[in-house]
């Protein structure tokens, strides 16, 4: 097979029914012209192609000053940016700021451009949007160059619903990858919850990690919607007030939870430098304390109250009505 050529699966389903699907450890996927799905693209340069690392990780940070990107909205112009863009552009930008960490969004590929990389459809492929693999890898080295600590927004907390481009009803049954219960399906966010129990979607979600750590060099992960996966409710219509009873009970996924562990595991064995951040805000507890006292092993969570009181304060109340005592209560409301 030659390099860049198009390619699908053909599947014998259970049914005796053939389909057409991507496989799901396809590295590179592209939308041919005139089709409306994404089809799998055979990546195999040669080895003088093969981008060649020239910069050190930079050591883990005791503190991360972080700039959030977007690849394909950092360009001023009306069109869908690159990788080479960014490298060359925005990264002298990041630098000059100073900043120390990137975290970067909307990589792993999404066949739903507005989705902002939330509904991923193939998890080992970086989008094809923005380019190729290798320039890629330069835009991390990139940063490296710089001293820049480079973060990945990881999806690991649900899946896109897409059958002829996704992993949704890969083998014709809906419980390949996910449950095949009301359990298998986020209503609010319209995708496939995964089935952490089922030991090959362990090995696919614990290898992805391993991918882009090892293939591409980042520095670590934003695990994004982390409350969605500890709770059989995924949080929702739930104001969390603090009280451990509300952590410790029924409600809570440890499926999920102990998948978070498995992932902290596999990556504080081989890449011990790495970073990690939880986007979650439930305030469960122990979701930053380490392996060894049953926590998840997160280095971070992101406190998303922070940035939501902000909007509220710059949007809708007058400066001199600002109540600093809410403001010190929020900033210091940590578990």
């Amino acid at each position: 097979m030659d390099h860049q050529q198009s390619n699908m699966l053909l599947l014998e389903t259970s049914d005796g029914e053939l389909v057409d699907r991507i496989c799901p450890w396809s590295r590179y996927v592209q939308r041919p012209e005139k089709a409306n799905v994404y089809h799998g693209v055979f990546y195999n340069l040669s080895e003088d192609q093969i981008y060649k690392f020239k910069y050190p990780q930079p050591k883990k940070r005791d503190r991360l000053k972080i700039y959030e990107a977007h690849v394909g909205i950092s360009s001023s112009k009306e069109e869908v940016s690159t990788y080479e863009n960014f490298r060359i552009n925005v990264i002298p930008h990041i630098v000059k700021q100073g900043y120390n960490t990137i975290q970067l969004m909307a990589i792993m590929e999404h066949s739903y451009y507005a989705s902002f990389g939330y509904q991923v459809t193939n998890f080992f492929a970086a989008s094809s949007r923005y380019g190729t693999l290798e320039e890629l890898k330069a835009l991390v080295d990139e940063a490296h160059k710089h001293d820049l600590t480079v973060i990945l927004d990881l999806v690991h907390s649900h899946s896109s619903k897409n059958v002829l481009d996704g992993l949704n009803m890969f083998d014709g049954t809906d419980s390949c990858f996910f449950h095949d219960s009301p359990r298998g399906y986020h209503m609010l966010w319209d995708s496939r919850c995964f089935n952490y129990l089922a030991r090959e979607v362990m090995r696919f979600l614990l290898s992805n990690i391993r991918y882009w750590l090892e293939e591409y060099k980042f520095d670590g992960f934003r695990f994004d919607g982390v409350s969605s996966m500890l709770y059989h409710s995924h949080g929702l219509g739930h104001n969390f007030s603090g009280t451990y009873k509300e952590y410790f009970g029924l409600a809570t996924d440890t499926d999920s939870f102990n998948y978070l562990q498995l992932a902290h595991h596999v990556i504080q064995t081989l890449f011990p430098e790495s970073i990690t951040i939880a986007e979650e805000v439930s305030g469960m507890p122990t979701l930053c304390r380490p392996l060894a006292e049953g926590g998840a092993g997160f280095d971070y969570r992101l406190a998303m109250a922070i940035p939501d009181l902000w909007i509220k304060f710059f949007r809708d109340i007058r400066d001199e009505d600002w109540e600093m005592g809410h403001i010190t209560w929020v900033l210091t409301n940590r578990r």
